[in-house]
This record gives structure tokens, C-alpha cells and sequence, in this order.
């Protein structure tokens, strides 16, 4: 069997990279998809986890606000559901979790990290030289 999930949304809070013991990279942020409009809008909330190269790129280039399009898989508990944990205050909640296969940065350039003297290009995006104004 086979399953792709393709979401566009805006990160809720800048990534946080990690290393699992093995060494490999693993970034984690989470996306907010809004749908609907007027009374009938609500946001869904997705965390992400990208892995390796990807997980060190998109570390180094997304912060909370940017607009991505992640294709990947959901991951569900073993009955195939969203990820559900009790919180402090005992209410149960539910997650929606994706290991991103691709991760497509959507945010324009000026929208970029600016601070530590970072580059604020975006390497997945196709870049045509005539339409950029300067």
C-alpha cells in the first residue's frame, strides 16, 4: 500500500534540529493549514519531522512564519489514527504527524532569516533571473 500527503502552510515556531544516536539529523516543526473562510474557518495543525540533508536545510532556512508545501507520510498510531496523549489538565488531544519526503519553500526571499549574516536564498525554489528586480 501506499499513501502521500501534500499540505501549504505557515510554521507555528522555528524548527528545532536534533541528532539521534546513529548521528543523523532530524529536524522538527510544525505547519498550520488553514481551511475554510468567514465563520467556518479553522486551522490544522501538523507537526513535521524532516530527516538528514533536508533536515539540516530546512533548519538553516525556515523560521516561524515561513509558507512551505510538505509532501510526505502520516504517521498514525497502530489502530491507523492520529497521535493522541493526555495533557496535564487530563483533556485528551490528537496530532497529525508527517515524515516529509519533500519540503518546498514558499515564503519570498525578503521573508527569509536575515539575522547572524545567513543567506536568505531558498534553494528549492526555481529562480527566474529576468524577474528579479534588481
Amino acid at each position: 500500500m501506499y499513501h502521500k500527503i501534500i499540505i501549504v502552510g505557515n510554521l507555528g515556531r522555528d524548527p528545532e534540529m536534533r541528532f539521534i544516536p546513529s548521528g543523523q539529523a532530524v529536524t522538527s516543526f510544525s505547519v498550520a493549514v488553514t481551511d475554510g473562510f468567514g465563520d467556518r474557518k479553522k486551522t490544522i495543525w501538523f507537526r513535521v519531522s524532516a530527516w538528514d540533508k533536508q533536515a539540516e536545510t530546512c533548519n538553516n532556512f525556515l523560521k516561524k512564519g515561513s509558507k512551505v508545501l510538505v509532501e510526505g507520510r502520516i504517521n498514525a498510531d497502530d489502530s491507523g489514527n492520529p497521535r493522541t496523549w493526555s495533557r496535564q489538565d487530563g483533556s485528551t488531544s490528537a496530532s497529525y504527524e508527517i515524515t516529509a519526503q519533500t519540503v518546498r519553500f514558499l515564503s519570498s526571499r525578503g521573508d527569509g532569516p536575515s539575522e547572524g549574516g545567513e543567506s536568505s536564498s531558498y534553494p528549492d525554489l526555481p529562480i527566474d533571473e529576468d524577474e528579479i528586480p534588481f
